[in-house]
């Protein structure tokens, strides 16, 4: 039987729109509810108790909300408790990791560069990724404090997005890195200043249609399809500022109409 209720997902922030983007292109008939926690952004400076507590409030509100899945579509958020969520809640979630598997099969000599926040590199599932997939690959890992904001502040083309871009890719172009991940749904929106400073040699990559792919086969395997033919609705809230995030939102989204709701979790 088709399913009409929505999918819940969310993020620190704006950056889970990117992976949203792409659920939309492959399941054009699902709707949706976005949670962006833009209060308590970014992620990648708290420690992952904290996280883990946020997330869950925010999963239990989705959940109530009616959602029939939940997608953290936050790389630090499904580092930090993705197995503490799926141990606490019945429906499926489905989660984010940085690209690791994909990069390590593409890359021609060998050198990878990961950008993504403190949390995700330390954490143990990032870790467990590159023992299971990077094998002989040269794994080089950037944290990149202050990125994240850039992206919440709608400066994807600004001055300092760039300078802090170049801090953060020279040790990729010093050690001649010929594969790039994007590890933090935030940074697809910076796609074209990374590809513009590495060059076009460098190949750029995320898992957002990844993820997407993943949403579609397990609402396919639990009967959770819609099966609308219709284009389907979605719902933002933040715990920010719905004014400012709202702006933002509308930008990423690119629907100038769209309304955000705040929500006080």
């Amino acid at each position: 039987m088709p399913n009409p209720n929505p999918i819940g997902i969310f993020d620190s922030g704006v950056g889970g729109i990117s992976v949203l983007k792409e659920i939309r292109r492959l399941l054009p008939g699902e709707d949706f509810l976005y949670f962006a926690d833009s209060a308590h952004c970014p992620y990648g400076v708290k420690p992952p108790e904290n996280i883990r507590r946020r997330i869950t409030k925010i999963t239990e509100f989705l959940i109530g909300s009616g959602a029939k899945v939940i997608v953290a579509a936050c790389n630090t958020a499904s580092i930090a408790g993705l197995d503490y969520l799926r141990r606490h809640f019945s429906i499926p979630i489905v989660g984010m990791e940085p690209a690791i598997k994909p990069a390590a099969e593409i890359t021609r000599n060998g050198k990878v560069g990961v950008l993504a926040t403190g949390v995700t590199i330390n954490g143990e599932r990032f870790n467990s990724l590159l023992t299971r997939f990077a094998g002989d690959i040269e794994v080089i890992n950037v944290p990149c404090p202050g990125l994240v904001e850039q992206v919440e502040m709608g400066l994807l083309n600004a001055p300092e997005t760039a300078e802090l871009l170049h801090k953060f890719l020279n040790p990729l172009i010093k050690s001649a890195v010929d594969t790039v991940v994007l590890g933090c749904t935030h940074y697809p929106f910076l796609r074209p200043l990374v590809e513009s400073i590495m060059g076009p040699e460098v190949k750029v990559i995320d898992t957002g249609c990844a993820v997407a792919k993943r949403v579609h086969q397990v609402l396919q395997s639990e009967d959770l399809l819609a099966e609308s033919a219709a284009i389907g609705t979605g719902i933002f809230y933040t715990s920010g500022n719905p004014k400012e995030v709202g702006q933002i939102i509308r930008r990423l989204w690119d629907q100038p109409d769209i309304t955000v709701e705040y929500i006080d979790i």
